[in-house]
């Protein structure tokens, strides 16, 4: 009797992609766009919000059969849920891209945990969520066929306070798409004309949580001859930080935008204490905006020698830094070389590469049971 050859499947959790894209919503989309061109031999499928993707993801789109899951990531019936979900679809390998590890099931899972932020900076978070990493991530972490992070920082953290041989831990760093371009004159002039900014700014991105350290911004915002232009997503961030002076708060941009708002700016200010990775600093550099970085966590891994490392205690350092950047033109002409030169180190495709090599070594492990 013939029987037809078990295609193995693997299913990847997109189930965190909703609102403004962060870091590790942008790691799935990237890996869900690469891996099935990469893995032609292989049956790629995501598991996405019960309400499906946005409708504005442009380029990040993914071309896969999506499914969507009963219940939302991270929501009080995400664990059962996530049983049924990974129950019907019977994957053979499941990638948690994110920290939302299914605890109700058993099959072999590849896991990225991208930082330990939940539980390093625990008095940051609710206890629920702490409580969470230490309940579900690090006992299902154990159990993972396969464990990958973004950086040796990362892997260093994620072992010791999840009690993890940190060799358990493959460190596949981030990359930064094509779409990171230096835009041209005319392309940066018309964005800055788009948005009612200024002819020069420099920028800043992240959120109100104290480790991501916008608040020192405002130790030296209005010593600085331009605005700092602040992408903290919807509500009032900047109120909320005490960033008045010298600082436009720009709630919201299109995804398809951010290569033109690093391209447009005069450089990058990056203060956060702690990161698992940092990749505002690696997308800043590949368009050309020099970035003064934070010395601490995984930032020194991403932007080596490209970029001005500063104490993220010290705002007097980083207004003195910040005006070099400013006014010295052969210090700005620097950090962009090298800043363009350190980011081709880093690619999506690359990122893919490595991590389908991760799924080959899992299913060479655990075969599939042909259906």
């Amino acid at each position: 009797m013939w029987y037809a050859k078990h295609v193995a499947h693997v299913l990847l959790d997109l189930r965190m992609v909703r609102g403004r894209l962060h870091g590790i919503a942008r790691y799935a989309l990237e890996l869900a766009r690469r891996v099935p061109s990469l893995a032609p031999d292989l049956r790629f499928t995501a598991l996405v919000p019960p309400e499906g993707l946005p409708s504005d993801l442009g380029a990040l789109a993914p071309r896969v059969p999506m499914h969507r899951s009963f219940a939302g990531f991270l929501s009080p019936l995400e664990q059962p849920a996530l049983a049924a979900d990974l129950a019907r679809l019977s994957p053979d390998v499941f990638h948690a891209t994110s920290f939302a590890l299914p605890l109700f099931w058993s099959g072999p899972l590849v896991a990225t945990l991208h930082d330990a932020n939940h539980v390093a900076l625990a008095h940051q978070y609710s206890p629920a969520q702490s409580l969470y990493y230490r309940v579900v991530v690090g006992p299902r972490a154990k159990r993972a066929a396969a464990l990958v992070t973004v950086s040796e920082f990362s892997r260093e953290e994620l072992a010791r306070h999840l009690k993890l041989s940190p060799y358990r831990l493959q460190v596949i760093p981030n990359g930064v798409d094509a779409r990171f371009q230096p835009p041209s004159a005319a392309e940066a002039r018309e964005f800055r004309e788009r948005n009612e900014l200024p002819a020069r700014y420099v920028a800043a991105v992240g959120n109100a949580k104290p480790f991501k350290n916008l608040a020192l911004l405002k130790h030296f915002a209005a010593d600085l001859p331009v605005p700092i232009v602040l992408l903290a997503g919807k509500g009032a961030v900047a109120h909320e930080l005490g960033l008045y002076e010298n600082v436009i708060d720009l709630e919201e941009l299109p995804e398809s935008e951010m290569p033109l708002f690093y391209g447009a700016a005069a450089a990058l200010l990056l203060p956060s204490k702690y990161e698992g990775f940092g990749l505002p600093a690696l997308e800043a550099m590949a368009t050309g905006c020099p970035v003064l970085a934070s010395d601490a966590t995984a930032l020194p891994e991403v932007v080596g020698g490209a970029a001005l490392r500063l104490s993220p205690e010290d705002p007097v350092a980083w207004r003195e830094a910040t005006l070099r950047v400013l006014r010295d033109e052969a210090l700005r002409t620097e950090l962009t070389d090298l800043g363009r030169e350190r980011a081709a180190r880093f690619t999506w495709d690359e990122c893919a590469r490595k991590t389908v090599a991760v799924y080959r070594r899992v299913l060479e492990s655990h075969p599939p049971t042909p259906r």
